[in-house]
């Protein structure tokens, strides 16, 4: 019971009292609503990560882009959308990391739980692998600002990805 109370806290299922419980669902305009909420989130981690993030920690970073940039050759597509699920959610802990915020990174992890829901139950199958150049294209954006110690852009370049998953989830199916 403790687990599914922990589950309905992140707002993956609902539970009905005196009936069990059940997969959460979400009306188009609140999953909108979610990921404005998100990028504004992630957008205010990505600038404190560029003020300050450390060397080494960038070498980081690099590094799962240039696995993310790999994944980019493979082409079945169950193999792209989870390689680039897995790898994304490293590249983004990792801006976490530089931003040094535990607080911050604590209340993010719960909200990237829901995104990862909202998305493998958006309806389209392997949603991820179709967009894994372009989603690269805007890692390799926000890896240069933080490189740069740019802020603002890092901060813009991160919301606009993130709120850019509506898109994504919204394509139809190849």
């Amino acid at each position: 019971m403790e687990a599914l109370r922990l589950l309905s806290a992140d707002g993956l299922v609902t539970i009905i009292p005196q009936v069990g419980c059940e997969v959460a669902t979400y009306k188009p305009q609140e999953i909108e609503d979610f990921f404005t909420l998100f990028a504004g989130m992630e957008g205010t981690i990505a600038g404190l990560a560029a003020t300050r993030r450390t060397e080494a920690g960038l070498r980081e970073l690099d590094t799962i882009s240039a696995r993310i940039g790999q994944l980019t050759d493979e082409t079945d597509p169950a193999t792209r959308s989870h390689g680039y699920r897995t790898l994304n959610r490293q590249f983004h802990a990792q801006i976490h990391t530089l931003a040094r915020s535990a607080v911050v990174t604590e209340v993010s992890q719960r909200m990237w739980d829901l995104s990862d829901f909202l998305i493998n139950t958006s309806g389209i199958d392997l949603p991820l692998h179709t967009a894994l150049e372009d989603r690269h294209n805007d890692h390799e954006v926000i890896r240069r600002a933080l490189w740069e110690r740019d802020a603002a852009t890092a901060r813009t370049e991160m919301e606009r990805q993130v709120l850019g998953t509506l898109e994504i989830m919204d394509r139809p199916a190849p």
